[in-house]
């Protein structure tokens, strides 16, 4: 019986630390097998038959069409740049924003998408940890300014604006108004209190978690 024991014991340990490192490794194969794929496959659907890489070179060149998609995403952000191309983007937007659907989808999407991409370091100051919802209870936030005038007219403390992301979703979240002496602030980095945010609390061995007076610049 002790045997049997062992031998589920050193199974059991094996197969966890394999596991461990097998299924990111075979996840991000699948993930990046499936993103150059569809980029190729949409590469080659726009392209005349006659001008499809099967049909000149005699077989297909894998990466071909995520290669022409980051050069077009590369041109298209080259142009944005532009005056032309803030013109033309400001049009598309007005454009879009009379049809009833797409409008709701379209800025859905572009809201999301400048939340992932912007520097987080320009939106956020700092990172703080404030005592929400209740006395005691100790959440992750991000001081982005000051409350503006009209809040600040309704105490006569010092009021902060803190975003309070979500987990394991950060980029939503809500908007508190805190006075600066009740947070405070820790000594993470943004980029470690997202990794602690998104893994719900379980990558945080290069987290600090020691308090100090919030001073928000």
């Amino acid at each position: 019986m002790q045997l049997v024991q062992g031998v589920k014991r050193v199974f059991k340990k094996y197969m966890l630390a394999g596991t461990v490192v097998l299924v990111p490794l075979i996840g991000t194969y699948l993930i990046l097998k499936f993103i150059i794929t569809s980029a190729d496959n949409l590469f080659i659907s726009m392209l005349p038959e006659k001008f499809q890489p099967q049909a000149v070179l005699g077989y297909d060149i894998p990466g071909l069409g995520l290669i022409a998609t980051i050069v077009l995403i590369m041109i298209v952000g080259v142009v944005t740049r532009l005056y032309i191309g803030r013109f033309l983007v400001n049009v598309g937007d007005k454009i879009i924003s009379k049809i009833p659907l797409g409008r709701g989808i379209y800025n859905a999407i572009k809201k999301f998408m400048s939340a992932i991409l912007t520097n987080r370091e320009e939106k956020f100051r700092s990172v703080v940890a404030v005592e929400y919802p209740r006395r005691d209870c100790w959440v992750i936030g991000f001081v982005t300014s000051d409350a503006t005038a009209e809040f600040q007219a309704q105490t006569e403390k010092h009021l902060v604006n803190v975003f309070v992301p979500t987990t394991p979703n950060p980029t939503s979240g809500f908007l508190i108004m805190v006075p600066r002496d009740e947070i405070k602030k820790l000594s993470m980095d943004i980029d470690e209190a997202f990794k602690l945010l998104i893994s719900g609390g379980i990558i945080q061995d290069e987290a600090k978690t020691e308090l100090s007076p919030a001073q928000p610049s």
